[in-house]
């Protein structure tokens, strides 16, 4: 289940979306989209997972804000597309897991496994709000922009048809 709450326009440094604020019971997400999607093929789409060290302390030690940057950069270029943003930071742990892998990142650790050192999931993310945001927004197919297997996986398996990948490069 997915319920549309609320729609909006806001203006980025990318152009202007609307956003249509959307909650699934249990939390929000939100979707940010330019151009007309519905009944749209290949449209841009990126499933972006909140990350409050890069969207809000603008830190330098991960690559979320860049990645939702190209993101929109991208859809600006085409002229149409979606940036779906999910609320699980700390791939889906929460913050305080997050702040518990810092020791373990400055020894080298991959985030995935410092995750499991300290009691949590690698990645403990859901990207199923995604495929029912796409689903309410009538879209036929899309190109995800992402570098996770695991996204595209998910939202294949969900009934979202995924006609290609483009890479968070631009």
């Amino acid at each position: 289940m997915i319920v549309q709450l609320a729609e909006g326009t806001i203006k980025t440094k990318y152009g202007t979306y609307r956003e249509i604020l959307f909650y699934d019971g249990i939390k929000e997400s939100h979707a940010l989209v330019m151009g007309d999607v519905s009944d749209g093929e290949e449209v841009l789409c990126r499933v972006h997972s909140s990350c409050i060290f890069a969207h809000h302390f603008n830190s330098v030690e991960c690559d979320c804000r860049e990645q939702m940057e190209i993101s929109q950069q991208l859809i600006q270029r085409e002229g149409r597309g979606i940036v779906i943003w999910l609320e699980q930071e700390g791939k889906g742990n929460g913050h305080y897991a997050l702040l518990n892998t810092l020791p373990l990142k400055k020894e080298g650790v991959t985030q995935a496994e410092a995750y499991e050192k300290v009691g949590f999931h690698k990645d403990n993310r859901d990207f199923s709000a995604g495929a029912k945001i796409l689903k309410h927004l009538n879209v036929k197919s899309i190109v995800m922009i992402t570098g996770n297997e695991k996204k595209t996986k998910t939202l294949t398996d969900l009934g979202i048809r995924v006609t290609g990948i483009r890479a968070t490069e631009l």
